[in-house]
């Protein structure tokens, strides 16, 4: 006969091959559903300033100021594999110096459960809007997205991008008033 840590191993294995099947039918279940959807931005108030930069080269760099508005629905995204999701709100532009930048302005964390109807008014940005140059003095081309991160219980971490975004300018001149 068979002792009992045969036994054992012989259930341990057969019960990880049936989690591992469920696991995977998880994931199947939900990874071709579409995730995205609708959101509507607008910016407040912009301000721009050139400030010195006092940890590399003591150069005068752009450092912007903006209050946006955000209104989106989350709670179709939510289903029985999502966990939780991670939005952060991006501003890309173009400079003479980079074709591509990329700043995350904002972000948030909302746990299944919690309020996913999001209706924010004259929000202040949660990270700096550095410029490591002179690029956003009146560059007409900033375009706010929002985006998140799907934290499933099983599968792949998707990151999505919402309908819509908001392109708006900075001014063309240095503001001298405080933000």
């Amino acid at each position: 006969m068979h002792t009992v840590l045969t036994r054992g191993n012989a259930i341990l294995a057969y019960s990880l091959s049936v989690l591992a099947c469920l696991t995977f039918c998880c994931f199947i279940s939900t990874v071709f559903l579409d995730y995205r959807t609708e959101a509507k931005m607008n910016t407040v108030k912009v301000l721009l300033k050139n400030v010195p930069d006092y940890g590399a080269s003591r150069e005068r760099h752009d450092l912007g100021f903006l209050t946006f508005d955000l209104q989106t629905n989350l709670t179709d995204l939510f289903n029985w594999n999502v966990k939780q999701l991670f939005l952060y709100l991006t501003a890309e532009y173009e400079t003479k110096s980079n074709k591509l930048n990329q700043v995350v302005l904002w972000d948030k964390i909302v746990l299944r459960g919690e309020n996913a109807v999001l209706d924010f008014k004259n929000m202040n940005t949660k990270y700096y809007f550095w410029d490591d140059g002179n690029g956003l003095r009146a560059n007409k081309n900033i375009t706010l997205t929002l985006s998140w991160n799907i934290i499933p219980n099983a599968g792949l971490l998707p990151s999505i991008q919402a309908h819509g975004s908001h392109t708006f300018k900075f001014p063309d001149e240095y503001s001298t008033t405080s933000a």
